[in-house]
């Protein structure tokens, strides 16, 4: 047995052929340099190079300096070859991709990997011209510095979600919470939420290059916090709105839990801090949770909906903020944003700041997308992720930002 383990080992050494290979999917890559260029699917492979200067880009983090052999596997329809181009950080090199039907290798030679880190992996056509016929299957890395390269191999290709969760004393009757938000990166498909709460959230989000929206939404109780269809839940669980501000819509969400959901669409800007306010009021088994927003065009703040949550009866609670990438197409860019004065307005009318806040993440961020980060920047706190950038911050670590010690000065509308 032994010598067999040995004339085994002495084989692979001499023949590469026998080293497993690592194997990345298309359907984790990004189109560029336009990320809704086409169809991105775990069942067929990926088309990008039906339009000319469209390519595809994976994104690795390797960890070991060296040489590193790299292939893709395509689908190639027709018998005409087509030119591709491999670029690897800096590096780029062209081949020629002959043959039809599936699984058609195209060798592109070893390249050097002069230090560790994220690595862009592009692939284009060289002429730069459409390319119907190719179909990509997957990225193929071999080679000393793919030993223990480290690839987001699951079909969701969003950045980790990153939340601030701030300790407050559970006796505590909170009525008010008070959070700033300024953007410092903001692709389409982010949600940059400023005051979470037990029953909702409040923010402003990206949704096109056009538009963008205020959010406020608050979830039904008991089983509509899981519930995909508000049809499912009873209506003595049913969030009700109360109340709207004008211009703001208003309906019933599902697919996250079930509730009242509202958004004003308003071009807010990046760099430009929004202030956002949310209240509570406690009335028998029945709370009324009214979202303000501070409208810098009006200089005056503005209310967005009051909600009135079922079985509830209590103020706010296990307060928090986060950021979201909600679609995944270009989940490879950086979302940033500095989260600045928060405040809880207590019961009694005082108020109270939160300099501390907790970081964490969501399941994505746990192995597949570690460029997930919390800190303090310009005296606030700092989420932000995606973009393949190189180190992490660990769930759980705390942070403490400068205290103001200004309470705000909010005159609500009458």
């Amino acid at each position: 047995m032994k010598s067999l383990s040995l004339a085994a080992a002495l084989i692979a050494l001499a023949h590469p052929a026998f080293r497993t290979e690592l194997r990345v999917p298309a359907y984790t890559a990004y189109l560029i340099p336009d990320a809704d260029a086409g169809p991105v699917s775990a069942n067929r492979p990926i088309t990008p190079f039906v339009s000319g200067h469209d390519g595809i880009a994976w994104f690795g983090q390797i960890k070991e300096r060296g040489s590193l052999d790299v292939v893709v596997a395509i689908d190639l329809a027709g018998g005409a070859p087509v030119t591709l181009r491999m670029t690897v950080g800096k590096e780029h090199r062209d081949a020629i991709a002959t043959g039809s039907g599936a699984e058609v290798r195209v060798a592109f030679g070893a390249f050097m990997v002069p230090d560790t880190g994220y690595v862009r992996f592009a692939l284009e056509t060289a002429d730069g011209k459409a390319a119907p016929t190719v179909a990509i299957r997957a990225l193929l890395l071999d080679g000393p510095a793919a030993a223990s390269a480290h690839f987001n191999l699951d079909p969701r290709r969003n950045a980790a979600s990153v939340h601030l969760r701030f300790p407050t004393d559970s006796n505590t009757v909170v009525t008010g919470f008070y959070s700033e938000v300024t953007a410092v990166d903001d692709p389409v498909a982010t949600y940059y939420m400023a005051c979470g709460f037990s029953r909702g959230y409040f923010g402003m989000q990206v949704n096109s290059k056009s538009e963008r929206r205020i959010i406020f939404s608050v979830w039904d109780a008991a089983d509509g916090t899981s519930a995909k269809d508000r049809s499912t839940v009873a209506s003595d669980n049913y969030t009700q709105l109360l109340a709207k501000g004008e211009g703001v819509e208003a309906s019933v969400f599902g697919n996250e839990g079930t509730g009242g959901h509202s958004h004003l669409v308003y071009n807010w800007k990046t760099g430009s801090t929004q202030k956002f306010f949310v209240t509570a009021a406690p009335e028998g088994t029945f709370t009324n949770y009214s979202g303000y927003w501070f409208n810098p065009d009006h200089n005056a703040w503005q209310l967005i909906a009051t909600f009135r949550a079922a079985k509830d009866g209590k103020g706010l609670r296990r307060l928090y903020s986060f950021s979201e990438n909600f679609g995944g197409n270009n989940g490879n860019l950086r979302r940033k944003a500095l989260y600045g004065s928060q405040w809880i307005r207590l019961a009694d009318g005082t108020w109270q700041e939160l300099t501390t806040a907790t970081f964490s993440h969501d399941a994505t961020g746990k192995e597949n997308r570690l460029d997930r980060f919390m800190g303090v920047e310009r005296g606030s706190f700092l989420l932000s992720h995606g973009g393949f950038v190189p180190g992490f911050t660990t769930s759980g670590t705390a942070f403490t930002r400068p205290a103001t010690g200004t309470p705000p000065a909010i005159k609500l509308p009458g």
